[in-house]
């Protein structure tokens, strides 16, 4: 069993930290909050006094931060956790942030260094069932999969540096994308006089189906787990929905890529959140259709 060091006990820090302590491994914490890193102490974990603590002697270390500034400065900052590192620690950023942060602090890190965000939401992480797409050296990767696994269901070695990010970017782009079409299908379905189950039914085994449908379909019912039933209470937030897109628009003006679905889901997402819909689903966002619609 490996010593552990994380970083960051969010909404899917927690619950990723709490499964490596179930799989056996020894994890060593640090988070700003107080309360989050008393709950992780709770359950079997050592709370560090700051994060450069957390990274000292561990073998792997874990961060998982809100944006692209946190994890430069955590990793690359004075007193950071990467000059804290041990010689040979595996440094692995779980955050979703843009790929060119990923690239210069893995360049910077002197170690080796996977970026290794996830998809799979709170559900997800509470489950244990995260997909992580990682990018980093082959050898890293490798020594890392017995730790991400603890933590995830599928690993997908994505490429280099920063190559985890890029494939983030690109599926989020195509999950807000999905789920905008499908709530806009049920409303429209709902103007013609079709349920929703009547719907969900054809959809699903026809060619318009898809994880947003068959896992977290909009309209409560037809999907008990979705947060459609739960007053769309967030198992990924809007916000963070909006988060993402942006990264993807910022990916293809780099890139030089036309991604104009993207850029209108993003604008969409904006909108919702204007309304003070952050913390709701992102799935809720058919609300927001339906009054476009009049409804």
């Amino acid at each position: 069993m490996a010593r552990i060091g994380f970083v960051g006990l969010g909404n899917m820090g927690g619950p990723m930290a709490r499964n490596l302590l179930k799989a056996g491994h020894q994890v060593v914490s640090f988070d700003l909050v107080p309360e989050a890193l008393a709950a992780l102490a709770a359950a079997g974990g050592i709370a560090a006094a700051s994060a450069a603590e957390a990274a000292s002697g561990a073998e792997f270390v874990i961060t998982m931060l809100p944006a692209g500034r946190h994890v430069r400065e955590a990793w690359l900052g004075t007193g950071g956790m990467a000059a804290a590192s041990a010689p040979g620690a595996v440094l692995i950023d779980c955050s979703t942030i843009d790929v060119a942060t990923a690239r210069e602090v893995a360049a910077g890190a002197g170690h080796p260094m996977l970026d290794a965000p996830v998809s799979g939401g709170t559900m997800g992480a509470e489950a244990g069932t995260l997909t992580f797409m990682v990018g980093g050296p082959d050898e890293a990767y490798a020594a890392a999969t017995p730790i991400l696994s603890a933590m995830g269901r599928t690993l997908v070695h994505c490429g280099g540096a920063g190559a985890g990010q890029a494939a983030k970017a690109c599926n989020n782009m195509m999950l807000a994308a999905n789920m905008i079409i499908t709530a806009e299908a049920f409303v429209l379905a709902e103007k013609l006089g079709l349920t929703h189950q009547a719907l969900f039914d054809v959809a699903s085994k026809s060619s318009g189906q898809s994880w947003a449908l068959t896992t977290y379909c909009p309209v409560p019912g037809p999907v008990p787990s979705s947060p459609a039933n739960r007053d769309y209470k967030p198992g990924f937030a809007a916000a963070l929905m909006a988060k993402d897109l942006g990264l993807a628009q910022e990916a293809a003006a780099t890139a030089g890529a036309v991604t104009p679905l993207g850029a209108e889901a993003l604008a969409l997402y904006r909108r919702f959140l204007e309304g003070g819909k952050g913390d709701a689903d992102f799935s809720g966002i058919i609300q927001m259709l339906r009054g476009m619609t009049g409804r």
